[in-house]
């Protein structure tokens, strides 16, 4: 290897082009202009409670409408602090990459050979698809497990186009021949 080529060689790896790549993280309805919206009703219909139950002399019975509204942003939050789980795939003529990331950011990383990888589904008469998995080397691997069964076929479409891209290998463009008059 000469010196042009060693400089060369990493330039040439990373101009690997990437077939597919898609970033999949969970789906929450509730933005949080809504959750502003919704916790203060809440907090609003609680104290009103309260305030009732304390004029008419059933003091304790306001703080448990303290307690539910606390424990219904509690719970908020932890289906907040879930939705930062994500999972990233991508696929390159010569890898697969899934990355996945938990809420409390444990990273788990696998890197597999589109040429030995194979989409399975698993489907439910009633219910479409409702699991994906990877498998290579007689291992499976879970993928998509954030998405509804719509959006897993459209995924496992785009994803089983990308690895059987890769297991065709790289294609050439050929160039039409000049027409007759053109120079």
């Amino acid at each position: 290897m000469t010196e042009s080529n060693a400089q060369t060689a990493p330039d040439s790896v990373s101009a690997e082009p990437t077939l597919f790549s898609a970033l999949l993280t969970p789906h929450r309805s509730l933005g949080s202009v809504g959750f502003v919206v919704l916790m203060s009703i809440i907090a609003v219909v609680s104290f009103a409670g309260g305030l009732v139950f304390y004029v008419v002399g059933a003091w304790p019975v306001g703080g448990f409408f303290g307690l539910d509204a606390v424990l219904i942003y509690w719970a908020f939050r932890v289906n907040y602090r879930a939705a930062e789980a994500y999972e990233q795939v991508t696929v390159t003529p010569s890898e697969l990459r899934v990355r996945k990331v938990t809420h409390k950011g444990k990273v788990s990383e696998w890197s597999l050979n589109p040429l030995w990888t194979r989409l399975d589904r698993e489907t439910h008469e009633d219910f479409g698809l409702m699991r994906l998995f990877l498998i290579s080397h007689g291992r499976k691997l879970s993928v998509a497990n954030f998405l509804s069964p719509d959006e897993k076929e459209s995924f496992a479409k785009a994803l089983a186009a990308a690895i059987g891209e890769a297991k065709r290998g790289p294609t050439r463009t050929l160039i039409p021949p000049p027409l007759r008059g053109e120079g």
